[in-house]
């Protein structure tokens, strides 16, 4: 069984999947106030042997959530930009010392990357941060959700697929497939 996220097709192109954005097709045989709830539908279709590459699982009335973290300051971007590059210039300087001639291990291309990418970080960040004098003073997430989750089904197999989420509905929202 391979797992992908609700917006990736696993790496590579799914059989009978669209190329290109096409609106999708089939019966409603469920809605859900939230994405889990509907993940739980269809694996409780498949675990009931239903066909479920006739199943699609649609978001419905998207919404872009932006989730403010906290406020900017000068000394947490500079911060911030300083542990990015140092990261960076860490990962650079491993690198460097890996490829260097020479029998024996020298810690100096490590520490000159670490020293490195600390001082672009910090530049980077600083430059950043003014340029946007003062319209941005705060870190924030963002998140695309939907009003509901609407599972459709293709007509052929559509009946059977209401009658077991229904099934499902009735069962205690706490116990397992």
């Amino acid at each position: 069984m391979t797992v992908t996220s609700p917006f990736s097709s696993g790496g590579r192109q799914a059989q009978g999947l669209p190329r290109l954005p096409t609106p999708p097709t089939g019966w409603p045989i469920g809605s859900y106030a939230t994405y889990q709830e509907a993940q739980r539908a269809v694996d409780y279709l498949a675990d009931n042997q239903f066909a479920v590459e006739d199943v699609t699982i649609v978001g419905v009335d998207l919404m872009l959530v932006e989730r403010v973290l906290g406020r900017l300051s000068w000394g947490r971007v500079l911060m911030t930009g300083a542990i990015s590059g140092a990261w960076f210039g860490l990962f650079v300087g491993f690198l460097l010392a890996m490829f260097a001639s020479g029998a024996e291990v020298t810690y100096q291309p490590i520490l000159v990357g670490l020293v490195s990418g600390m001082l672009f970080g910090l530049v980077f960040a600083a430059i950043s941060y003014a340029s946007s004098r003062g319209r941005r003073d705060f870190a924030s997430a963002s998140q695309l959700v939907a009003g509901r989750y609407d599972v459709l089904c293709q007509p052929r197999n559509a009946e059977q697929g209401r009658d077991l989420l229904a099934k499902l509905a009735m069962r205690p929202s706490g116990s397992s497939s």
